[in-house]
């Protein structure tokens, strides 16, 4: 497996990875799944100032994660949201792994400081990755969306660098 940077093209894939998520769990609060062009104006937008990587295994793109801003006001700036997104039927391969090394040297490099996950609840796997990364549950709201007919709750995990 490779991890590498996002390059132009890799949108189709990286929405047919996210889809899924989007259409058949709550791992994502997005209701309406994206088209390619959506996706790849979004990616820019973030990459622009933060990284946006992929997982290739056998020229297969897998997995993909990157960093956006947590908000939008200047104090804010070496503050960042991080996610990942693994192809269904590939999990519980490291992959999720694979593709966060990179990404938080890079962050680090770049001189951010604390990175923020913000994970709808349950979702044990997505919990165990960011404890295991050294991620910290620093809060828990309850109820603050709703999708597929039901309320649903998010907890927030922080790694300070």
């Amino acid at each position: 497996m490779n991890v590498r940077p996002f390059r132009p093209g890799d949108e189709v894939a990286i929405c047919d990875i996210y889809n899924p998520y989007i259409t058949g769990s709550t791992a994502t609060f997005e209701e309406v799944p994206l088209q390619p062009a959506q996706m790849r104006e979004r990616i820019d937008h973030y990459r622009a100032h933060h990284p946006w990587l992929v997982c290739e295994d056998q020229g297969l793109i897998v997995g993909y994660s990157y960093a956006r801003p947590y908000h939008e006001r200047a104090a804010y700036r070496h503050t960042v949201e991080v996610s990942v997104y693994i192809r269904q039927g590939h999990g519980r391969r490291g992959i999720g792994r694979l593709l966060y090394a990179p990404l938080i040297d890079q962050l680090q490099a770049s001189g951010c400081h604390a990175l923020l996950a913000v994970i709808s609840l349950p979702n044990e796997a997505s919990v165990a990755l960011h404890e295991s990364l050294g991620f910290v549950k620093v809060g828990h709201l309850r109820e603050v969306g709703r999708k597929f007919d039901r309320w649903l709750d998010i907890g927030h995990w922080q790694r300070l660098l």
